[in-house]
């Protein structure tokens, strides 16, 4: 994206390197807070309710939101995001996945307004960080249950088939939020979804044009009465040595017919 070049020209020496370890960090002090019983769940969720009624520190807590996951599951949860966040920094640079997070964040605080009193985690955020690293690195394998192999790709499709499902059942509110949530994928990876479209569209447009060439070549075709290999599947057609040229006969006037000077 040339915009983000740009701007990372101007403003990248305030990046934050090594992000997705600060973000766990403040994620794992929330969380024992939770389990300790000092915070309400809700404290790290967002809404434009609750913004407008004056607690604005939400815009802040939301990206430390920890998983709803037991411990075995939250610490799994954990141990992922620092694999996808790590690399897609190191992919990337650091500027580029601040970015990333940071406009994810920013599109879905300008959507809960449409839907002010919905709670919003950072669920979606990270999902939009799977995507980003299954849309670079597709063929990359993991240990499912730590005992299945399965390429990650796959598992980008399963979430793609959830986040579908989500806006065709969901309601309004569900909806809105897998749009904001995979808005900023789609903005970061829109040149790359025109390109692979004009590639497939081209691979289309070559495997007819090649059918089509298929079906028009020149099929035998008897000099004297006209008929074809198409049109008289049944019939035996030769080349005449004697004529000058590829002059093609059918079986009944291979041998009456004259040779052609």
């Amino acid at each position: 994206m040339k915009f983000i070049d740009r701007l990372e020209r101007k403003i990248g020496r305030y990046a934050i390197p090594n992000l997705t370890i600060y973000l766990i960090a403040g994620q794992s002090f929330f969380y024992l807070m939770y389990m300790t019983g000092k915070l309400d769940r809700m404290a790290t969720y967002f809404s434009a309710g609750l913004f407008l009624s004056g607690e604005w520190w939400r815009i802040f807590t939301i990206p430390f939101d920890p998983p709803q996951s037991s411990l075995i599951f939250t610490l799994i949860a954990w141990y992922f995001f620092y694999m996808l966040g790590s690399t897609l920094e190191e992919h990337w640079g650091a500027f580029r996945y601040n970015a990333y997070l940071v406009l994810g964040c920013l599109i879905t605080f300008a959507a809960s307004f449409l839907v002010p009193a919905y709670p919003v985690s950072n669920a979606f955020l990270a999902g939009s960080v799977f995507l980003a690293f299954a849309t670079l690195f597709p063929e990359f394998q993991i240990l499912l249950f730590f005992v299945i192999p399965v390429r990650i790709k796959w598992l980008a499709l399963l979430t793609w088939l959830g986040y579908a499902y989500q806006l065709i059942v969901g309601g309004w509110s569900s909806r809105i939020m897998v749009m904001a949530a995979i808005a900023n994928y789609l903005i970061f990876f829109a040149n790359d979804i025109y390109l692979n479209l004009r590639h497939g569209k081209r691979q289309i447009t070559k495997k007819v044009g090649g059918l089509q060439f298929r079906e028009n070549e020149l099929v035998h075709k008897c000099t004297t009465c006209g008929i074809t290999e198409k049109t008289h599947p049944d019939m035996d057609f030769r080349y005449c040595p004697k004529c000058n040229g590829q002059y093609g006969y059918c079986r009944d006037h291979i041998f009456s017919h004259e040779h052609k000077k």
